[in-house]
């Protein structure tokens, strides 16, 4: 009988687990449904039908056993899946819980201790309530014969680990004789984000913090002064270094300057009053806010809409373009997170790109500098994308073509362009028949709401291949039928290698604030087609004259100052 024999006391203290890892006794006997071999790691400890289980998710060990008449059959042994009332006790004390057979009941057991449940301390006396007659229980044939082999096992484990210490320890002097890295013994801990960062940075005593413009999940973005300008200070916390790092690299690339670009001024670090510190990037403050909030609160002319749209399309195209100016390497970048917020509206109601926080460099034809950021390292990195409501199609299904990333990057940068250009457009009364524009509404939001689900936009965007509506109206434009909606339809098409590049639409906006150029244009063109830009891989000899079609805008353009307006336009059966 196993009695109240218990096998822990039988071993070094060497062998005990962890603090963090229980070790208990693993067996169950054949016929058992289910078994509990996955909540924890088995150990080999020699022959024989039990096994040691170092356990995941709990610290309590537990063991089953079948009591009869005549003896008591161990059933089931091993690690709990959560620490339940009554794993605190360090024994085996069974209590029964079922009658699987007349004259047979099981008795459990949960205890928190290493082997606890190799043996149980006792079972109820005979006659007591829960046993099945008078009789107590009886050894069991072979018990101990298979004690002896758990001892065995343990023993032959316990001399496994020993060995592994010894050789660890001697690769470690090894080491330090021959000035080589030491090897680690714990798992390789994840890389330090932190690091020094703050003896690299230097404190701004004259910066000030004046109020929270923008909450992220990494960092806050304040309004301040430094040195008696106004000023935008992205604060990141001390664990998202890491962020604050990459974004850091990017905006310190030589050669990034630019009008439609945020502008960086200095990385610092510190904090606003009591705040911990941490490290900070100082920006250009653009007082009108994200193109989001403006559109909220403003409409624009066609003057004004075409202006900002072709700022955007500008800074979204210096972004993408690698080039060599000036002595200075500036590489091709995707910034991925593309959406009317993190988009800024400058004084002359031009935009600049802000938020690089998940840019990335791209491959290109020379070969990066040394100081440039690091490549991503796998597909997750590449993936990884911004805010759910402007990702591409190939984003949000995970199609996007991996083995030319760098450009499939660029076109989904494009396809989130096309939404903001239609937000942009969509707050301009010119372009409305009775001159009054909806009020303000995300891409999608008409569709799917202030917070779409990733299902519902997979559904809407991929499956149903639906975009924002595009009103009538839009297309009996002064200077280019069908214009506008051709320009979105080409930089959201399903088909990523059929948009335009950022260049390309920066030149298609372009053209349209030439409304004379635009008017010639179409009177020599049979079918009213607007230029094709070269780099849509589109720039085909023109057609024969056909008919004209049934039904065309007839084009009015005013002389004068008022041209660039959008002018009324019928259409007449021909």
């Amino acid at each position: 009988m196993l009695g109240t024999l218990g096998l822990c006391t039988l071993l070094p203290a060497t062998v005990q687990a962890p603090p963090s890892r229980r070790t208990c006794v693993f067996f169950e006997a054949p016929g058992v449904r289910g078994s509990t071999k996955t909540l924890g790691k088995l150990l080999d400890a020699g022959p024989g039908p039990s096994r040691v289980i170092r356990c995941l998710y709990s610290r309590c060990c537990f063991g089953i056993w079948n009591l009869t008449q005549d003896r008591a059959q161990v059933e089931m042994q091993g690690c709990r899946d959560s620490d339940e009332p009554g794993c605190e006790s360090p024994h085996c004390d069974p209590s029964p819980r079922t009658h699987p057979s007349p004259g047979s009941t099981l008795f459990t057991c949960s205890c928190g201790s290493d082997f606890c449940n190799a043996n149980y301390s006792q079972l109820p006396p005979p006659g007591s309530p829960g046993t099945p007659g008078s009789q107590g229980p009886q050894a069991v044939p072979g018990e101990s014969i298979w004690m002896a082999q758990v001892l065995l096992g343990l023993f032959l484990f316990l001399l496994l680990l020993l060995s592994s210490i010894i050789v660890a320890l001697l690769q470690r002097k090894a080491c330090r004789v021959q000035g080589g890295p030491e090897p680690d013994l714990e798992p390789e801990p994840e890389p330090d984000s932190g690091g020094d960062w703050s003896a690299q940075l230097p404190e701004l005593p004259e910066l000030c913090f004046s109020q929270v413009i923008w909450e992220g999940d990494h960092s806050v973005v304040w309004a301040g002064q430094l040195r008696g300008k106004l000023v935008a200070i992205k604060a990141f916390p001390v664990k998202a270094v890491a962020q604050f790092q990459a974004e850091r690299a990017l905006y310190e690339l030589p050669g990034l300057q630019h009008d439609h670009i945020v502008r960086f001024i200095t990385a610092s670090r510190g904090g606003p009053g009591p705040l911990p510190c941490g490290p900070l990037l100082v920006l250009e403050l653009h007082p009108k806010g994200s193109l989001c909030h403006y559109l909220t609160q403003h409409t624009n002319d066609w003057e004004s809409s075409l202006r900002m749209a072709l700022s955007l399309a500008q800074g979204l195209a210096f972004l993408h373009e690698e080039r060599w100016q000036d002595g200075q390497y500036k590489p091709g970048i995707a910034h991925r997170d593309l959406s009317s917020q993190n988009v800024l509206i400058r004084d002359d109601g031009s935009c600049a790109i802000g938020d690089l926080g998940l840019a990335l460099v791209l491959p290109g034809l020379a070969q990066p500098p040394t100081w440039a950021p690091t490549q991503p390292r796998g597909p997750a990195a590449i993936m990884e994308a911004g805010t759910q409501r402007y990702m591409a199609p190939e984003l949000l299904d995970k199609t996007l073509d991996l083995q030319d990333w760098g450009t499939a990057l660029r076109r989904a940068d494009v396809y989130s362009l096309a939404l903001l250009l239609w937000e942009i457009l969509s707050r301009c009364p010119d372009l409305q028949p009775d001159s009054r524009p909806t009020p303000f509404q995300l891409a999608y939001e008409a569709e799917l709401g202030s917070s779409p689900t990733t299902c519902e936009l997979w559904t809407l965007a991929v499956e149903e291949r639906r975009r924002p509506h595009v009103p009538s109206t839009w297309s009996c434009f002064a200077t280019d039928p069908g214009g506008l909606r051709e320009l979105l339809e080409d930089c959201w098409d399903a088909d990523p290698e059929a948009r335009l590049t950022a260049a390309c639409v920066q030149q298609r906006l372009a053209a349209l604030t030439q409304p004379q150029e635009a008017h010639l244009f179409l009177e020599g063109s049979p079918h009213g087609c607007p230029p094709l830009c070269p780099e849509d891989g589109l720039s085909i000899p023109p057609p024969p004259i056909l008919p004209p079609r049934p039904s065309v805008c007839h084009i009015r353009v005013q002389q004068g100052p008022s041209s660039r307006n959008p002018q009324a336009c019928t259409a007449s059966r021909v």
